[in-house]
């Protein structure tokens, strides 16, 4: 994989080894930084690199900086800009994973500061992140946190050592990955990704108030189980149990894209016929396979 050689930070594009913040600023202090995790896949075909839903990713970055009361905005448009120019002086001929970064710099600042704004724009090549073929899952002892907590709809650095925890717990137990109940007791997410379950031929998946990430991605495969196959998905409340006898299973996300479950606490969870449709549209659109969608796709060359 090629490695990056440039940075945007703070309105230029320098060398990739001068990206640095101080190790005082209330970024690192208190994690007070907001991000999002974009893909773009390459075409060999057509030797284009496409960005997948930037815009929609872009428009939540500047949701979670609201919220997190930050002050300054930043225009859409120009982030795009910046993060195409970026890709372009990196030379990029693949898959790669774009992480913008809005956070409080400086090298003083207390929890509450919500001042200076400094941005960070890396890529870095990507391929599967998750194993192709599907993944263990246990159900963590960790509970997801809460709206009047720390709401996890905004994708920001503290909310993730709420998965931090999830995962260490998981790979101490010899399973892949881990899957966060809610404080009442009900499926929210998979640390880094959404869940889904097929039960008597129907997707399944919780709605965005049960303490999830409104994920860009789950939004994506609601609209295409509906649109291209013909597949109502239903948005409600699941069991823990209720995931132990699914007709299916699978993860999706940015990172995770569309990953099966095969096993939840030792419970087998059967490969089926839904998952690997759903996986072979997604895949077929966001590489630019497919002409349909296209405004989904933002092209760099």
């Amino acid at each position: 994989m090629t490695k990056p050689k440039y940075i945007f930070l703070n309105g230029e594009i320098i060398p990739y080894s001068e990206g640095k913040v101080h190790v005082m600023s209330p970024c690192v202090r208190y994690g007070a930084m907001v991000f999002e995790g974009i893909r773009a896949y390459w075409n060999q075909s057509k030797t284009q690199l496409y960005i997948f839903r930037l815009r929609q990713h872009l428009r939540r970055l500047t949701e979670s900086m609201k919220l997190m009361r930050f002050d300054k905005s930043y225009d859409i448009g120009e982030l795009e800009q910046c993060i195409i120019k970026l890709i372009q002086k990196n030379e990029f001929r693949e898959d790669v994973h774009i992480r913008p970064e809005i956070f409080i710099d400086g090298d003083v600042g207390s929890a509450s500061s919500r001042t200076p704004v400094g941005i960070a724009i890396s890529v870095n090549p990507m391929g599967r992140f998750l194993k192709e073929n599907g993944v263990t899952a246990m159900v963590s002892s960790w509970r997801r946190i809460d709206d009047n907590v720390m709401p996890p709809r905004i994708k920001c650095a503290a909310n993730y050592q709420n998965s931090r925890f999830a995962l260490i717990e998981a790979g101490m137990h010899g399973y892949d990955t881990s899957i966060i109940l809610n404080q009442d007791g009900k499926v929210a997410e998979e640390a880094r990704a959404c869940v889904f379950i097929c039960r008597n031929g129907v997707p399944v998946t919780p709605p965005v108030t049960e303490g999830i990430l409104e994920s860009i991605t789950r939004g994506t495969i609601l609209q295409l189980f509906g649109e291209k196959l013909g597949i109502m998905p239903v948005e409600r409340v699941i069991d823990r149990t209720e995931m132990y006898i699914a007709d299916e299973a699978f993860l999706c996300g940015t990172g995770a894209e569309v990953t099966p479950i095969i096993s939840i606490d030792g419970y087998v969870i059967p490969h089926g016929p839904m998952t690997f449709a759903i996986k072979e549209i997604y895949f077929e659109i966001v590489r630019g396979k497919s002409e349909e969608y296209g405004e989904w796709r933002t092209s760099v060359y």
